[in-house]
């Protein structure tokens, strides 16, 4: 069996969906969901400025594959009948050994509510597990976001973790939910 890689076809189609690579059009619409502070209040960056966007777009958005442990994938979440750009999804490829990875996401709040991010997010499981051939994808999530735990379990993650204020996370200690799906549970689901 060759090694795993992940080069999908892109636009990847789900029911409502297109997941695609960002590029340099979508900077507005970036701009308009990861500049507001209380979308990023919980996940692992400050409100984005323009100049951010677009050196992201430049270096860690910029790749269309997963090849090596390390890397990541960031695709953006559009409205296949609108063409309208409203979050992204995001794939870690943590180790080849132990075939493990991470999923997360991010959504403009005027989106949320519609299954969209689960729609999404569920499409990066898949490739996770049936294209990169992963064995344990995980979620990490501030306890104090509850609508992304919410999201995880919908999604068949199990929570395994509850780690109370176990990171100094943006000026105060957060308490971290991890949350777990295994291959098995992937296929034995579909």
């Amino acid at each position: 069996m060759s090694d795993p890689v992940l080069r999908p076809a892109y636009p990847v189609r789900t029911e409502r969906l297109l997941l695609r690579p960002l590029t340099g059009k979508d900077v507005d619409a970036l701009l308009a969901y990861r500049s507001i502070p209380e979308v990023c209040r919980y996940v692992p960056f400050h409100p984005m400025t323009r100049e951010v966007i677009h050196d992201r777009l430049a270096t860690q958005w910029a790749n269309t594959e997963l090849t090596d442990e390390g890397q990541h994938l960031t695709l953006g979440i559009e409205v296949a009948a609108t063409g309208e750009l409203i979050g992204d999804v995001i794939l870690f490829w943590h180790s080849r050994l132990h075939g493990t990875g991470e999923i997360g996401y991010v959504v403009h709040p005027d989106h949320g509510g519609h299954g969209y991010v689960t729609e999404a997010a569920r499409e990066m499981l898949r490739l996770g597990f049936e294209e990169l051939r992963l064995h344990r994808v995980i979620a990490r999530i501030d306890e104090r976001n509850e609508p992304s735990a919410r999201l995880a379990r919908r999604l068949g993650m199990r929570q395994e973790a509850r780690l109370v204020r176990n990171e100094w996370f943006k000026g105060e200690w957060s308490t971290e939910l991890d949350f777990a799906m295994l291959a098995d549970e992937w296929f034995a689901n579909r």
